[in-house]
């Protein structure tokens, strides 16, 4: 497949961009919206809410904020056109009902009168309604907006008003890097261009892709950006040791033909490997059991199967187009992969094989070090407080905490079922809510309404502290365990707490719980594909504990920068944030799997030595010397990379940028270059022991083709 897409290079070309322009039309067709739909079927928060959209519609839905407020004065002097404002925004499509916070007895009206907030209940979420929606909803509010009124949206309405992320300038930014790094590392500036363009192909095939698949399944907000990341880190690299591997041939006097062909039945068997290990560890999101972290994982998969399969077409149809004239552009004098038998990588490699124990401890002191902020990690909900004052969500947020309180931000609704009472709706509603404020961390509970068809009992609780704050988590926990059971005890009635911030707190306690679902079904599987790919236990044992240990350092980094706020202010945070919930198990998905791609072609080179020479301490430094310079320029590369992302206007975006960039550094640098070859010298050939019984019974996996290259021919030497 390699020779024939590199004998054909303009037909390989020309096929990827017909499949690259179909993509972009069927994505302009047919393309969905992204959404975040947090909902988890049967807790408490999911229970209560269906209970409202049942039996009182008007209130449940999905809500959506509007703030008003006047600098001087009071609102009510301007009453007749906010309400006009607000009968306009009943009448726009979508909308179930709006609050009228000037009603006499409203909790609207802050008490110097200078601040409202109106909620909105949608039958959609926001979200979903477009762009377009944006202006019907500025046109309704005109009315107020032109007698002085300062209107600001929050709520379920920051999704629709945000600002789309930079992830155009990430990109760029992140190739510009990535070009100075490759010509700098190898020495060819058409050497380091052509992994470029064949990650940026199958990046914008992937993305079209997942924007399709968006209108058949729920896809979150960050998915995109996520997909992008991912796709464009893995896409240079897959991409890059086909490259690197294709010059070694040309060096060793291979045609362009057979040097491609040779590239993809070796390197490619890598590609491979290291893609499914990615795509089976971001599947094994799904394990969580909450579909909203399954699709992220998809989404991303998307993205590393069109790099995997631009890899092994598009990059042999570019290097045959080339051919020898790959350095054609050198800067200096070209390296490949391999060097001479004493070059600065052996010498290292001879280092650590000295001096093993050294290097272990080393290493291994500063994943520790690195972890240890991971004692005190927070999960939480990153509220609209986080974001940069210029959007409308913020100052909605600011506008709310100065007029209301800051636990108005973060109000819990309370629902209470009356299907089965033995009390009078009255009474009950009298002893919920005196429960209610005598309740620590209550700064506010509302009297209870019933609905409409006498079914449902609805209030509202505005906590003392902000929606991320752990005092909001633990009233939310004493209001479900303690308060509603209590009150409620010999009534025949069930209490639920529901509301965005309920919402989003039974979301992290589902994630939280099944992480270690995730995390051992994540591991097994890489120890499995490892051992059965090597044919060895100590190996894949080792670099299960070191992935774990390497990515424990990764999340240790985002504790101090964004919970700490530790230099927090260079990633664009103006305070202190918890861990969003789902983060943790993201990036361990995520970063098991990269971790993984680098596992796979440095052992692929070392296993390749082993077997030819049965010399254990000849296999590390000979794997390690051909691997090391182009496993450091692609670190260095996809860091880049994630790294760009924290221009990103979403706080998670920027945590996910700045954790997986931390995680890539020490994975390719004291993982990948010290502990794995002083582990490996220090077990000999221990490393190579499999059960007899057990090599039987595996299948065969050839990680680095070694079956396809000529006998006379070694892959290391030029």
């Amino acid at each position: 497949m390699g020779a024939s897409c590199a004998r054909h290079p303009r037909r390989t070309i020309a096929a990827w961009l017909f499949l690259l322009i179909l993509a972009v039309v069927l994505r302009g067709a047919v393309g969905g919206v992204f959404s975040d739909d947090v909902s988890i079927s049967g807790t408490q928060a999911t229970t209560g809410l269906n209970l409202l959209n049942t039996d009182e519609p008007a209130a449940g839905g999905y809500s959506g904020q509007i703030v008003m407020h006047v600098a001087s004065g009071t609102l009510s002097t301007k009453s007749s056109p906010i309400e006009q404002s607000l009968a306009a925004v009943r009448k726009l499509p979508h909308v179930l009902s709006v609050s009228n916070p000037l009603a006499t007895g409203s909790a609207g009206l802050s008490v110097d009168g200078r601040t409202a907030n109106a909620t909105v209940q949608f039958d959609e979420r926001p979200k979903v309604l477009g762009s377009s929606y944006i202006p019907r909803l500025e046109g309704a509010m005109v009315s107020a907006t032109h007698v002085g009124v300062e209107v600001a949206y929050g709520g379920g309405l920051d999704q629709l008003f945000r600002p789309s992320p930079n992830d155009i300038v990430s990109e760029l930014i992140g190739l510009a890097v990535a070009i100075v790094v490759l010509a700098v590392g190898f020495g060819s500036l058409l050497g380091a261009i052509l992994p470029l363009v064949s990650a940026l192909v199958a990046v914008g095939v992937g993305i079209c892709v997942l924007s399709i698949a968006a209108a058949f399944l729920t896809f979150g907000t960050t998915a995109p950006t996520l997909a992008l990341m991912i796709g464009l880190g893995v896409g240079i690299d897959y991409a890059l040791f086909l490259t690197t591997r294709f010059r070694q041939q040309i060096l060793n006097g291979v045609g362009p033909v057979d040097a491609a062909g040779l590239t993809v039945a070796t390197s490619g068997h890598a590609v491979l490997v290291a893609a499914s290990t990615v795509s089976l560890a971001l599947i094994g999101l799904y394990a969580s059991g909450v579909n909203f972290i399954g699709q992220l994982g998809l989404a991303a998969v998307f993205s590393v199967v069109s790099a995997a399969a631009a890899a092994m077409t598009l990059a042999p149809g570019l290097l045959g187009l080339v051919g020898r004239r790959i350095d054609a552009a050198a800067l200096r004098t070209p390296v490949a992969e391999a060097g001479s038998d004493n070059d600065g990588w052996h010498r290292y490699a001879r280092f650590v094989e000295r001096h093993p124990w050294r290097c272990f401890a080393g290493g291994l002191s500063v994943l520790v070090v690195l972890a240890i902020p991971l004692l005190s990690i927070n999960l939480g909900h990153i509220d609209d407080g986080a974001d940069p004052t210029s959007f409308t969500d913020r100052v909605a947020y600011d506008l709310i905490a100065q007029g209301f309180g800051i636990g108005a931000n973060s109000p819990f609704t309370i629902v209470i079922d009356l299907k089965h009472s033995t009390t009078s709706s009255d009474e009950l509603a009298t002893q919920v809510q005196s429960a209610l404020l005598h309740t620590p961390d209550v700064a506010k509970a509302g009297s209870l309404q019933a609905s409409s068809n006498g079914a449902i009992l609805v209030g509202n609780v505005l906590p003392a502290s902000s929606p991320q704050g752990t005092a909001t988590q633990q009233l939310f926990s004493r209001l479900v365990d303690t308060t509603l059971p209590q009150v409620l005890r010999g009534t025949g009635t069930t209490g639920y707490v529901t509301g965005a911030t309920a919402l989003q707190l039974q979301f992290r306690d589902t994630i939280t719980s099944s992480l270690p679902i995730v995390i051992c079904l994540v591991v097994a599987l890489g120890f499995l594909l490892l051992m059965t790919t090597f044919r060895s236990l100590l190996i894949a044992l080792k670099a299960a504990l070191l992935n774990v240990l390497s990515i424990g350092a990764a999340y240790g980094v985002i504790v101090a920068v964004f919970q700490w706020g530790w230099a927090g202010s260079l990633f664009g945070v103006s305070e202190k944030v918890p861990i969003e919930s789902y983060v943790p198990v993201l990036m361990f998905a995520i970063v098991f799997g990269l971790s993984m791609d680098y596992e796979v072609f440095l052992l692929a080179r070392i296993k390749e030595v082993w077997d030819r020479t049965g010399d254990n301490e000849a296999a590390v430094a000979g794997g390690l010397a051909a691997t090391a310079r182009v496993i450091t320029c692609a670190a260095a590369i996809m860091a880049s990379v994630f790294l760009a992302f924290v221009l990103s206007s979403d706080v998670v975006v920027k945590m996910l940028a700045v954790g997986l960039c931390a995680s890539v550094i020490v994975d390719a640098t004291v993982v990948r270059l010290i502990l794995v070859p002083a582990t490996m010298t220090l077990m000999g050939r221990a490393n190579w022991w499999l059960p007899s019984w057990l090599d039987r019974i595996l299948p065969r996996i050839d990680a680095e083709g070694a079956a396809t290259m000529p006998a006379t021919q070694s892959v290391l030497v030029p």
